[in-house]
């Protein structure tokens, strides 16, 4: 029997029913189909837990399930990532931001850097953020996490890097000295910075510079950004996380 993992925010007791959300009861019952004493799993995303649970009251426009149990998930890295993400055309913005998340980064703000070449209004930009902010949601349904990680509102890479941090502050660049494996770190936070199509420009990588932004290499290859955010993130997590 499947026994899918489910978004679904609340508080949960053992013996207790749950309505589903909106979200939850569409994926559940109208894309999976399941039915009546059915099992799912439960995690609220704020919680080291998930719940097991079962389909106890289906109908046309909603369904309840009852808690059964609860069990501790330790799925979540010690290292604790930020990922500042030039914004890029079309699926390759949703393909970073969903791999990232099954890497485990837990954070993540998209920017806009001068050859971005995504043009929105404000309303379409919130459109688009909470576009967003469910793939993240899709993916830790998937990858068994139980913490969501905040897409955060798009902002400009100049007002990104002026943000107060303890992190370690990095950047990829193709001509830099230092490789990721090899950095000095001294807690176990990340700020990455990721270009866009295109990578950043010269001004750009100076800002950064200027900001405490160690410029680091990864390979003799230049990658896509899709590719060069999941790659660093991986060695991120190979060095400092949990990743083996």
């Amino acid at each position: 029997m499947r026994n899918p993992r489910i978004f679904q925010q609340g508080t949960f007791s053992v013996n207790t029913s749950v309505s589903l959300s909106e979200d939850a009861f569409g994926h559940v019952i109208r894309v999976l189909r399941l039915k009546k004493g059915d099992i799912i799993t439960l995690f609220n995303g704020e919680e080291p837990f998930q719940y097991q649970a079962q389909l106890v009251n289906v109908c046309k426009k909603s369904a309840e399930v009852t808690i059964l149990s609860q069990h501790e998930n330790n799925s979540e890295s010690p290292l604790n990532i930020h990922l500042g993400q030039g914004i890029s055309r079309g699926d390759r913005m949703d393909f970073t931001l969903q791999k990232s998340v099954e890497l485990g980064v837990n954070t993540i703000t998209p920017l806009f850097t001068e050859r971005c070449g995504v043009k929105l209004n404000l309303e379409r930009l919130e459109k688009k953020r909470q576009q967003w902010q469910k793939i993240v949601i899709s993916a830790c349904e998937q990858s068994g996490r139980t913490s969501i990680p905040i897409v955060a509102e798009p902002i400009l890479l100049s007002d990104w890097l002026k943000q107060e941090t303890s992190a370690l502050k990095i950047n990829l660049h193709p001509k830099a000295q230092h490789s990721i494996m090899t950095i000095p770190m001294e807690n176990n936070r990340v700020r990455l910075l990721i270009g866009p199509e295109g990578g950043l420009s010269d001004d750009e990588i100076c800002q950064a510079n200027e900001h405490n932004f160690h410029d680091v290499l990864l390979g003799p290859r230049v990658l896509r950004t899709e590719t060069a955010a999941l790659t660093a993130i991986t060695a991120l997590q190979c060095r400092f996380g949990d990743l083996h």
